[in-house]
């Protein structure tokens, strides 16, 4: 009779090499695909809001309610809880001390997944948090001090990966177990943070040089998900949203970049309206619609299984331009050439060389080489990337944004904080305004 009533599918205790699925996919899937990406792709105009949510978020209406990025702020923490989990039982005195690959992997998805979470929120818990039903209520940390624990982290998983060795891993559903792989994301990683704090570090740029002459050699290498399946719980989360709401239209704000600068992927970036012309959507001026009014993502529309980018090979090399023109290294435009490129060759655009030679040399004139290099970074990060163009924009300024609702009401410098945390957390969740309070690496305050 002991037998009886015993769930023999719900096991209360798994390997760390079984979690790495769960952690890797709801990485790929809730902190990098959905809804934080969706509405970051709205505020820095990558997309414009033409129905529901997105509407909204175009016009700046209930973006400072709690419950508006609860499911984002109790994701992010789910994933961080498994990894603290994988940790945990790989450590020195745990249940799986020699399982190092696993602890390395989990230690590269805890750095990126807290890193989003300081980057939306600011201040958030970490070192108090992860407890489980022994701290309830942990304090929040300043996020000049989780920089330094997520180039902690970065710095321990190259250090036990580089012990680990690769194996064959099926679960790592990323690399397969190529630990040389995850190695270079992690470097690559340290590169994307140092240069995040470019207002706060005078090294930052030399930092980066320095993590990046590690990361990736290759667009192979790029740290992405790619397993998605053509199927209606196993597609790309930027198809699914679009498919199932279509809250998402062309910016006219980021068409018009385009079109000044005769740039070949407006083809292949939006979709034809009658198939004749592309209708970009006023950015703030929407006439609500799911579809029937405006051009969509060509790129969404065709990718129901398109890889969700962690980070690309692109990515580092705009940095790379960037960290090097700063330091007045001699490459930066040679640089910025391959990263225009290579930005190309992600999206199967040809015609590359020939955009740089004549749409993008011409804007380099003194005084405004930086504001080209990250221009065309965010052209670049269209539209799966919509997190790291809302990241560089509130670091740099950079490109002008130009819906009207940001004069009226303002921009949304940060995610404000969920109702989770403010019904149940109240006394150390600090006060912030999401209109007027930066984050600190754009310059703002700490809120502790």
């Amino acid at each position: 009779m002991d037998e009886i009533n015993k769930e023999r599918n719900d096991a209360l205790e798994m390997s760390a090499t079984s979690m790495l699925p769960d952690a890797i996919i709801k990485t790929a899937f809730q902190t990098a695909g959905a809804d934080m990406a969706w509405y970051t792709s709205v505020y820095v105009e990558l997309n414009a809001g033409s129905w529901n949510q997105m509407y909204y978020a175009d016009q700046r209406i209930n973006q400072d309610a709690a419950s508006t990025f609860n499911n984002s702020w109790n994701q992010v923490y789910d994933v961080m809880n498994i990894c603290r989990d994988i940790i945990d039982k790989t450590a020195p005195d745990g249940e799986e001390p020699d399982n190092q690959i696993a602890r390395g992997i989990a230690q590269v998805l805890m750095a990126y997944n807290l890193e989003v979470a300081t980057a939306m929120w600011g201040e958030v818990p970490y070192s108090e948090a992860l407890k489980g039903a022994e701290n309830l209520k942990p304090v929040y940390d300043r996020q000049s001090d989780l920089y330094q624990v997520i180039q902690q982290l970065l710095d321990n998983a190259i250090t036990t990966l580089g012990q680990a060795g690769s194996v064959s891993l099926k679960e790592d559903v990323i690399y397969g177990g190529d630990t040389d792989a995850w190695i270079m994301a992690a470097y690559s990683l340290k590169a994307r943070y140092h240069m995040r704090l470019s207002q706060k570090n005078t090294s930052a740029s030399s930092d980066a040089l320095a993590a990046l002459a590690n990361g990736f050699a290759g667009a192979s290498d790029e740290f992405q998900f790619d397993a998605w399946e053509a199927t209606p719980t196993g597609e790309n989360p930027w198809y699914q949203f679009l498919f199932d709401r279509t809250h998402h239209s062309t910016s006219q704000s980021f068409y018009n970049l385009l079109l000044a600068r005769n740039d070949p992927r407006i083809s292949s970036f939006f979709t034809l309206m009658g198939d004749t012309a592309i209708v970009p959507c006023p950015n703030g001026g929407a006439i609500q619609s799911q579809g029937t009014i405006y051009s969509q993502s060509l790129i969404t529309t065709n990718g129901r299984t398109a890889p969700t980018p962690l980070m690309t090979y692109h990515e580092l090399l705009f940095i790379k331009a960037e960290a090097e023109f700063r330091t007045g290294g001699a490459t930066w435009q040679a640089t910025l050439q391959q990263a225009v490129e290579e930005s190309f060759a992600y999206h199967g655009v040809t015609g590359g060389t020939d955009y740089f030679t004549n749409e993008v040399i011409p804007q380099l004139t003194a005084g405004n080489e930086l504001n080209e290099i990250l221009t065309q970074k965010y052209i670049g990060f269209y539209e799966h990337e919509a997190i790291e163009a809302y990241n560089d924009y509130r670091r740099t300024g950079i490109p002008t944004m130009t819906n009207p609702i940001n004069a009226t009401v303002g921009f949304v410098n940060r995610l404000p904080y969920p109702v989770s945390e403010v019904s149940s957390n109240p006394d150390n969740v600090p006060t912030i305004n999401i209109f007027s309070d930066k984050v600190w690496f754009a310059g703002g305050g700490e809120k502790l």
